[in-house]
């Protein structure tokens, strides 16, 4: 068996001609399943999309593919937010590259009380892990797509009965200092729509939300700077991206504001 192995040559590591190092190379939209601690203390098992890669200096002809799914295979019952950094430097270990990239995207749940009746349902979030080594320098970024309610000020401003609203997604990017919990963002930004919205609403609650809404009007320019305001105070954020895209219900296109801080 060892012989035969042997006997098989390696391509990936036959040397290249081009001189030209690869900055990402590697595999993309691979399922896995992973573990996720929130802020009740509980933990959540989801299913991740995983995009891997690392740096390929000039001298290799190409990586060994199948290693990236090695890496997950072996860590099947381990993965988590809080291992991260952990799996990415297995990756650079084992496919022998000094810098590299890990990005896994996972639907996230809360448990949210309606309003009024308080009655409890589970509303979905899409975050997404972003690691990176270089310099032997970990970093790491959290991206959530929030969905909210904004509704018009003009429309409100100019209607003698009712306003437009739509749905709305913002979408926060953060380097942070310390740890940050993927609530604290969530509510950060549903802090700072129209309305926050639910899983399940009884009548009294969507009369509650719809009033509120009517009465807290957002541009999508408000939108971001608000988020980014709150975000400026909080100490744990090192830097952030903040994107808002409101589907527009009276147009056939999307209104879209975005703040990046310096």
């Amino acid at each position: 068996m060892n012989k035969l192995k042997e006997n098989i040559e390696d391509v990936q590591n036959t040397p290249d001609e081009r001189h030209l190092d690869i900055d990402k190379v590697g595999i993309k939209s691979i399922r896995h399943p992973i573990s996720v601690k929130d802020k009740t203390g509980g933990d959540q098992s989801t299913i991740a999309m995983f995009d891997m890669y690392v740096h390929l200096p000039h001298n290799f002809k190409g990586t060994h593919m199948s290693r990236f799914v090695e890496i997950l295979n072996e860590n099947e019952k381990t993965i988590s937010v809080q291992n991260f950094e952990k799996i990415l430097r297995d990756m650079l270990h084992r496919l022998e590259s000094e810098a590299g990239d890990v990005e896994m995207t996972f639907p996230y749940f809360v448990n949210k009380k309606a309003p009024i009746s308080e009655v409890e349902s589970l509303l979905d979030y899409e975050v997404t892990f972003i690691g990176s080594i270089k310099e032997d320098i970990f970093t790491n970024q959290i991206k959530v797509i929030v969905p909210v309610t904004s509704l018009c000020p003009c429309s409100k401003k100019i209607s003698d009965y009712g306003a437009h609203n739509q749905r709305s997604h913002v979408t926060v990017t953060v380097k942070t200092k310390e740890f940050v919990w993927i609530e604290d963002i969530i509510k950060l930004v549903e802090e700072n729509a129209s309305s926050e919205l639910y899983g399940l609403l009884k009548r009294p609650d969507e009369k509650y939300v719809t009033e509120k809404a009517y009465d807290n009007p957002k541009f999508v320019e408000d939108m971001v700077r608000d988020i980014a305001t709150d975000l400026n105070k909080d100490q744990r954020i090192k830097s952030y991206v903040v994107e808002s895209e409101n589907f527009e219900s009276i147009h056939n296109h999307s209104a879209y504001a975005m703040i990046r801080s310096n």
